[in-house]
């Protein structure tokens, strides 16, 4: 598991069982002041959890396929 997707997993940890974070909320944890450089590999970091069925990838609350998804997305653990 990279670090950013250890930084995925914990923040989820902090949230309720059914809370979402932003990929922002990540990318400026491990980038501090510059951290829209990290906004890719934060969404490329959850695409990897999709795969391995932890995450799951939501847009306006609904489920989204990570690889067509366009605009701002929120991530969750994955629901039963």
């Amino acid at each position: 598991m990279t670090r950013i997707e250890a930084a995925i997993i914990d923040l989820l940890a902090q949230r309720a069982p059914e809370a979402t974070i932003c990929p922002s909320e990540v990318a400026r944890q491990l980038g501090g002041k510059d951290w829209r450089p990290m906004m890719e590999p934060v969404r490329a970091a959850a695409r990897r959890l999709v795969a391995a069925g932890e995450v799951e990838i939501t847009q306006s609350g609904e489920v989204v396929d990570p690889e067509t998804a366009k605009g701002p997305i929120r991530i969750r653990r994955t629901q039963s």
